[in-house]
């Protein structure tokens, strides 16, 4: 028997959650946003045409040359025999469509070469690590510096490289090195599309209500985030190169399902924004610029030239979180 009040200790009291801290409740009237735009753009940019489509466009194509070659060329003889001169005129005006458009296929080659030379460079970057060869980690960083020699705001970070690499005496570190000095800048440059391409998806699809619109400016956002993010790491892509990149990086990121909504995207993301569960527009929005992140997240890793190491990849909760910071209010 005590004469004063009696204190019960409950352990893990003040760990325990509260209200604040509970999960929203459920709408089973209301279905949980699903990012329908960038599911869309995803599948339709992986999917390849099948044989019997490849085979009808390519024959078209070489029907409709074939006749717009010989009706030029009609048209320009003719019209040299009625008119001497227009006739030259038009026949030069012929020949300037056709270089230009050899400059434009010369274009298109230099840019599938440049796509090229990253891709043979990271596997050679990822081969030097498997391995731990000094050696060829050495012969990947100097080409490396090749390929940015020509970028004069990398100028002093390739000169901090230089002074440091010779200190260095194992592939990781070395690579660790070039991923400090020189594509340091040009990650962030990346992440700054990447953030920018997913804040112009959410908008789009939160404040436009036109049918298809979204899907439109997805496809839009995406195909400039990708090519824009190519440009940075040194890959200019023409149109063809931008499209086949597009095509890669939706087919892996629909291979492995990334473009499927996660408990962990919505929760972190749109579950506790406020005005996504007032506005399932602003929900589908907050979603579809998590999407595409993730389809810049993927984008970086396929044109860095260098696979991540011990720079972290960027995480996809951050980039929308920088994203959409103070667009669709806090999403804490």
């Amino acid at each position: 028997m005590t004469n004063g009040p009696v204190l019960i200790d409950l352990e893990g009291q003040d760990s325990a959650p509260g209200p604040d801290r509970a999960p929203p409740v459920p709408d089973p009237g209301l279905p949980d946003p699903q990012g329908r735009a960038m599911q869309t753009v995803a599948t339709l940019t992986a999917r390849r045409p099948s044989r019997l489509a490849r085979w009808f466009w390519g024959l078209l194509l070489a029907v409709l040359g074939a006749v717009l070659s010989v009706a030029a060329w009609d048209f320009a003889t003719g019209l040299i025999q009625r008119i001497p001169v227009l006739g030259y005129a038009v026949s030069a005006l012929i020949v300037a469509l056709l270089l230009v458009a050899l400059a434009a296929v010369l274009r298109e080659l230099a840019a599938f070469s440049r796509l090229a030379r990253i891709d043979k460079l990271q596997a050679r970057a990822e081969a030097a690590l498997a391995e731990a060869s000094l050696e060829k980690s050495r012969a990947v960083v100097a080409e490396l510096e090749r390929l940015y020699a020509h970028r004069a705001e990398l100028d002093w970070n390739r000169d901090r490289f230089a002074e440091r690499r010779d200190e260095q005496f194992d592939a990781a570190a070395l690579f660790a090195l070039a991923e400090a000095e020189m594509l340091a800048p040009l990650d962030a440059a990346a992440r700054a599309e990447v953030e920018a391409a997913a804040r112009q998806v959410a908008t789009v699809t939160a404040i436009v209500p036109l049918a298809l619109a979204d899907v439109v400016a997805a496809l839009t956002a995406n195909l400039r985030m990708i090519r824009r993010i190519a440009e940075i790491y040194g890959g200019r892509s023409g149109v063809l190169g931008s499209w086949r990149l597009t095509r890669a990086v939706m087919t892996h990121l629909v291979a492995t399902g990334a473009v499927a909504v996660g408990d962990d995207l919505i929760g972190s993301v749109a579950g506790g924004n406020v005005l996504s569960k007032l506005s399932r527009r602003f929900g589908e929005g907050i979603v579809n610029g998590a999407l595409t992140a993730r389809v810049g997240i993927a984008a970086m890793e396929v044109c860095r030239p260098l696979p991540f190491g011990r720079a972290a990849r960027p995480s996809v909760s951050g980039t929308v979180k920088r994203a959409l910071a103070g667009l669709f209010g806090s999403s804490k």
